[in-house]
């Protein structure tokens, strides 16, 4: 909201391969978005509708299922199924500000020869948690689903 890049006290004081390529990565951010990168324009947006949902749809699913309101616990799964879709258009926004961070600091030349295998390692895992989160995300409204269909693995 502030365009301000933040970065913590550990990666602005820290001088290494793995503090240089997340202040990359932010920095990715902020290309995207003064380009008007579409993907984080979407889940700049969704960011309202997703807190509301990650916290409500739980609650709502699981009073419905307790109070055998079958239409109330749809509506919590259809709440919560929000943060799925907001963990799979999370990705592209990730990928993308890895791959400029990758870009600018190798093009540059602020990392060189044997800290590019650091910089693509912590690089790719930070981004690679963006994967589980959808995981997640999707496993617990599959689960969600499963409880209030009766499709339980007995």
């Amino acid at each position: 909201m502030s365009r301000t890049l933040r970065l913590s006290n550990e990666v602005y004081d820290t001088p290494s391969v793995a503090a240089v390529g997340i202040a990359a990565h932010e920095a990715g951010h902020a290309l995207q978005h003064a380009e008007g990168y579409w993907p984080l324009q979407i889940r700049s947006a969704m960011v309202p509708v997703v807190q509301f949902g990650s916290f409500l749809g739980p609650i709502i699913f699981l009073l419905g299922w307790w109070l055998s309101i079958t239409p109330l616990a749809w509506a919590g799964i259809y709440l919560f199924g929000g943060v799925a879709v907001f963990a799979l258009i999370t990705l592209p926004v990730e990928f993308d500000a890895t791959r400029r961070a990758k870009e600018l600091l190798v093009n540059q030349g602020y990392i060189v020869g044997q800290e590019q295998v650091g910089l693509n390692r912590v690089l790719d895992a930070a981004a690679l948690t963006y994967v589980a989160a959808l995981a997640q995300a999707l496993s617990t409204l599959l689960y969600y689903v499963f409880l209030l269909t009766g499709s339980r693995r007995r």
